[in-house]
């Protein structure tokens, strides 16, 4: 195993099943909890820091581009070498309304926070290389930071992979494997013992568990969003199985616990209609639940299974969860757009749900997080095409049509 970099403070995972349950930092433990999962659910766990170590004025300069080192203290070791990811901006929609735009990372999505960590995790084990089950921004964020520091990365996709999306992969030089979606995750745990390669996603059978150090790197969308505006009223989140949900809660614990802020916010997942795992364990008070899904536009965030992590950062935020449907996602991907941003369905779902719900709810500002850029969607690029023109009269009538005034 390489050094690593002496300004992290990890000093172990901890189980999410039983809080008194620690092992050692090392290895990443990928698979969840050994020891308290069970066959209907399998319990994550999480890094744990020296937070009586944290130097005091970590929190006091405001955090600018250049990469998730502005925070290293807080985070697993990053042995990898970064993309500049983070840093992302807070745009004001209207008063009080503010999107933490996550497509201007460098493989334009939230995703490249979690790779910087789990990416310096392989690297740190010693694995050739990262295996990885995703049909859109894990891959590519996966592939690319696997590139940026000389390992390979193996990409198991959906069977229809977005164009862009799979043109996107193989532009990092991914090895890219097309499978049924109910192979992905047995062939991704029998491609990693085979090859000796890290995995960064899902190991786990039963509820979702994700890597131990990637919700880590979610933490800085918590930290950058206190450092530009406090401690917002709520904070709306596109959720899929948790992940970043999870983190975005423990950045800002992390800052209470820390005595950087007197509150957290509450944290709201925004879950596609179509199923809503999340939701059904809420509403069952159960750690976690498999839904059966129905067709939706939104494949980011188009999941069977929650996670456990989830599930805890709705209940001790005093949060809740939302049901969006893709008209709703639709109308606020537009919204976006209007705005000048361009964001993938899945991405708008954090403006729908805020959007769905009523505003008198929230004393103080509210964030929602827009996870990726729109070029990621199924459709993109496939709208119908406008015959050139040339003459005038043609020109005028499609302005005119298209609303501008003489």
């Amino acid at each position: 195993m390489t050094s690593a970099p002496t300004a992290s403070l990890a000093t172990a995972q901890r189980s999410r099943g039983d809080p008194g349950r620690r092992y050692p930092l090392w290895p990443p433990l990928t698979s969840g909890c050994p020891a308290t999962s069970t066959e209907e659910v399998s319990y994550p766990v999480e890094v744990e820091y020296a937070y009586d170590q944290v130097p005091a004025d970590l929190f006091d300069a405001r955090p600018g581009r250049g990469g998730l080192d502005r925070w290293a203290p807080l985070l697993p070791p990053l042995t990898a070498p970064g993309l500049g990811e983070g840093g992302t901006p807070l745009v004001e929609l209207e008063p009080g309304v503010f999107v933490k735009d996550e497509s201007r990372n460098p493989t334009w999505s939230h995703k490249d926070r979690l790779n910087r960590c789990t990416v310096s995790a392989a690297l740190s084990s010693g694995a050739p290389g990262v295996v990885v089950a995703s049909s859109g921004n894990h891959g590519a964020s996966a592939a690319a930071f696997a590139a940026r520091a000389g390992l390979r990365c193996v990409v198991l996709t959906g069977a229809a992979p977005p164009p862009a999306v799979d043109a996107f992969l193989h532009a990092y030089g991914a090895a890219v494997l097309p499978v049924p979606v109910e192979a992905r995750w047995p062939l991704t745990r029998r491609i990693a013992r085979h090859f000796g390669l890290h995995p960064v996603s899902n190991q786990t059978p039963q509820a979702h568990t994700g890597h131990a150090f990637g919700a880590e790197g979610y933490k800085t969308v918590a930290y950058e969003i206190h450092a530009e505006l406090g401690v917002p009223a709520a904070v709306f989140v596109p959720t899929g199985y948790g992940e970043l949900l999870f983190g975005i809660h423990k950045g800002f614990a992390e800052l209470h616990q820390l005595g950087v802020t007197d509150r957290v916010p509450r944290l709201i997942a925004c879950e596609p209609a179509a199923g809503g795992p999340l939701t059904a364990a809420l509403r069952q008070g159960l750690p976690a639940a498999w839904v059966e899904t129905g067709p939706t536009d939104a494949y980011g965030v188009d999941c069977p299974v929650g996670g456990y992590r989830g599930v805890v950062a709705v209940r001790q935020s005093g949060g809740r969860s939302v049901l969006v449907t893709d008209e709703q996602a639709r109308a606020a991907q537009a919204e976006l757009g209007r705005a000048g941003l361009w964001a993938e369905l899945s991405a708008a779902v954090g403006l729908a749900g805020l959007r769905a719900a009523p505003r008198e709810e929230f004393d103080g500002p509210v964030v929602c997080i827009s996870t990726s850029a729109g070029f990621k969607d199924r459709g993109a690029g496939r709208g119908p095409r406008e015959a050139p023109v040339a003459e005038w009269e043609t020109a005028r009538a499609r302005l005119l049509a298209a609303g501008l005034q003489e």
